[in-house]
């Protein structure tokens, strides 16, 4: 473990047996999932989990970097997404009823320069960066800063303070199209990465249902419906992404839209149904279900458990997901690039937050990424994390859950959360 810390607490040499080590990983995408939009993380903070990841030989950091409750990432050609999108005058504490907030206003954002250093400092650590902006959902901050991208562009809008499926959405304008596709273009830039994800995911289509301008979009587009835009808009994103020689990584929902190319990446968080789907049409697959691997979901039943939404996924719950089930077809299998665990950012408003979350489920899912199948054992597993792994991560300064729960100061009380 001392060979962890970032300076020699004592002797600077250890000596290993001879031996011969044969291993590869069981999958090419082995990926965590941050989502800074939610809640901001400075720089050094991003830094600092790419070591982590890089310790688990985790090779994808997906940067989730836009969302209704922030806007992250500097564009120079539209300077209000950082300037009002950036920042948020209070947020929701928890999932309780009624709502409660903090009255605190929260925001930051990554200049173009720290977005490179991220980038340049991760791929030191062979982990690569992949950028999110979602679109068309998930979008109440952009339409903040520039009212024109909403459908109802006479009342103003905030940044979103609170949780869930927000109903703003972007409208379907040629404007917002090629407004997103200079987006789009400077991530491209800033972020070489062969994948760039775009969201899709999690969009309710009331708005265009009494737009007019949606309505007659939808008309002259030929189609039944409004709500058939959503697959358009994507469409219109992917393509410019692929034209510029990026692969474009959607959520599962992206698949409802007629002509998707199959070089998109489809991203299956509500289900394994889902990648059977995307396989059958021709899509390569990334595995991230919710039932397995949002590790913001609650690991315990306890009532210490602070604010426990989502599913009950334990540290043996996790170490037991396994990707690719017995029975998978061939040809499902064949698509399937590997998983992504998910750290969802709504209750984790600090770095010691996202430590507890995280850890030590990570290294339960790093070892289920990188081990086959018949390699894997629950009992050993636990045995090496209590008596080696939990004084590395101790050495790292990781404030992970400890296997018999969260210590005092790590629990949230009389914050309400949403169990399911």
């Amino acid at each position: 473990p001392a060979a962890f810390r970032a300076a020699p607490t004592g002797p600077r040499h250890w000596s290993l047996p001879c031996g011969r080590i044969v291993d590869r990983p069981r999958f090419g995408w082995r990926g965590c999932l941050l989502d800074v939009a939610r809640h901001f993380l400075p720089t050094r903070e991003v830094l600092r989990f790419v070591d982590l990841a890089a310790a688990h030989k985790l090779n994808v950091l997906h940067l989730h970097l836009t969302d209704d409750q922030g806007w992250r990432l500097e564009v120079p050609r539209y300077p209000r997404l950082t300037e009002v999108g950036g920042w948020r005058r209070r947020s929701m504490v928890g999932r309780g009823t009624p709502d409660a907030f903090d009255d605190r206003p929260h925001g930051g954002h990554y200049t173009t320069t720290d977005l490179r250093e991220i980038v340049a400092y991760a791929a030191e650590q062979h982990v690569m960066v992949v950028p999110e902006v979602d679109v068309p959902g998930h979008s109440q901050a952009a339409i903040a800063a520039y009212p024109e991208l909403g459908n109802e562009q006479s009342r103003l809008l905030d940044v979103w303070p609170s949780w869930g499926v927000n109903s703003n959405i972007l409208n379907a304008s040629d404007h917002t199209v090629a407004f997103f596709r200079d987006v789009f273009d400077h991530v491209m830039e800033v972020f070489p990465s062969p994948v760039v994800c775009l969201g899709g995911d999690e969009v309710p289509t009331e708005q265009w249902d009494y737009s007019p301008l949606a309505r007659r979009r939808a008309a002259e587009l030929g189609l039944a419906r409004p709500a058939d835009l959503h697959g358009w808009f994507v469409r219109r994103m992917v393509d410019h992404l692929h034209d510029r020689g990026r692969r474009a990584l959607g959520w599962d929902e992206i698949l409802d839209g007629p002509g998707l190319p199959a070089e998109a990446v489809i991203g299956c968080w509500r289900g394994v149904e889902t990648g059977h789907r995307a396989a059958a049409a021709g899509h390569d697959v990334l595995l991230c279900p919710e039932q397995h691997v949002y590790l913001d979901h609650r690991q315990s039943e306890h009532p210490d458990e602070p604010v426990p939404v989502g599913f009950l996924r334990t540290l043996a719950d996790v170490y037991r997901y396994e990707p690719v089930p017995p029975g998978t077809p061939d040809a499902v299998a064949a698509r399937v690039l590997g998983a992504q665990a998910q750290l969802w950012s709504e209750h984790l408003d600090s770095p010691r937050r996202v430590d507890y979350a995280a850890f030590p489920r990570l290294a339960a899912f790093a070892e289920v990424v990188w081990s086959p199948r018949e390699a894997r054992e629950p009992d050993g597993f636990e045995r090496r994390l209590a008596a080696h792994h939990l004084p590395r991560l101790d050495a790292l300064g990781v404030e992970y859950r400890p296997l018999t729960g969260p210590r005092p100061w790590q629990t949230r009380p009389g914050v309400a959360g949403r169990p399911r």
